[in-house]
């Protein structure tokens, strides 16, 4: 396994760390060899024949061109759970998890909540909010046929029923009354991808991620008045956002006439979710 990491390494030097090209030898081999880390410990070195030695190269070179790893496995772990991710998909952000979070501790305890989830991918949020809430009837929207049919198959995939429906938001609005709506929407403004890696500019969709510099808070201005209209009184509004506009966010949500709002870091320490109710 040696030879293969120090391949890795040299080969993504200037793309990763060293200790990152190392795990993602490790990653490609044990998609390679369909087996698990224990099994590369205890076979090292390894032995590869020529039919997987073309396709550990071919790995690397899509890691060369700066392609996720997660679009080359095909996979993407959310939440305890396994998702389905391919170009045109968002892949999902551990941070994104922490949102889930305080939806479910929210309403672990409802009898049968209706949630929202608005933009919904790769179906990240929706499908573990069903999953780790049974009883809850959890709805998605997205303006992606591609995200759509990717989210439906990460649904089916994980044992959990979710009512997907094609709407853009900002000319749409779903229908229903909700007790939750929870969206991690476009956030970064086109000035951002300067600093921004390139496997993300390359292969992520542009689409959900960036907004005009002249009007960050776009969608969550929008999604607000939307759940204005459908949210059930007392029913709470979640957020995921760009941590330079906390503030901002906030404002915005009070002003429209939401109450409670409060503003949490991410496990980073970045301002990176707020939650609003509906008065």
């Amino acid at each position: 396994m040696r030879n293969t990491e120090q391949q890795f390494i040299s080969a993504l030097s200037l793309l990763y760390e060293p200790a990152e090209a190392k795990e993602l030898a490790r990653i490609c081999l044990m998609q390679v060899l369909q087996c698990n880390f224990t099994y590369l410990l205890s076979h090292s070195p390894l032995t590869l024949t020529d039919e997987q030695k073309l396709k550990v190269d071919a790995f690397l070179q899509r890691l060369v061109s700066g392609e996720p790893v997660q679009y080359i496995e095909g996979t993407a772990a959310f939440s305890g759970l396994s998702f389905s991710v391919q170009p045109g998909v968002l892949i999902p952000r551990p941070e994104t998890a922490e949102l889930v979070d305080w939806v479910v501790d929210d309403f672990s305890e409802a009898e049968q909540p209706a949630i929202l989830d608005i933009g919904t991918g790769s179906g990240c949020i929706a499908v573990s909010v069903a999953h780790r809430l049974p009883r809850a009837k959890v709805s998605a929207v997205d303006v992606s046929p591609t995200a759509l049919e990717v989210a439906s198959g990460n649904a089916k995939a994980n044992g959990v029923e979710v009512q997907f429906s094609l709407v853009d938001i900002l000319s749409a609005r779903p229908s229903g009354t909700f007790s939750a709506i929870v969206s991690n929407p476009p956030y970064i403004c086109e000035c951002e991808k300067a600093t921004m890696h390139k496997n993300v500019l390359a292969f992520e969709p542009e689409l959900a991620l960036f907004v005009p510099d002249a009007d960050p808070l776009l969608f969550y201005r929008r999604i607000a008045q939307v759940a204005l209209q459908c949210l059930a009184q007392g029913g709470h509004l979640y957020f995921e956002i760009n941590e330079r506009f906390g503030k901002e966010t906030c404002n915005m949500l009070l002003e429209l006439g939401f109450t409670d709002v409060q503003l949490r870091a991410d496990f980073f320490g970045k301002d990176r979710m707020v939650k609003a109710t509906r008065p």
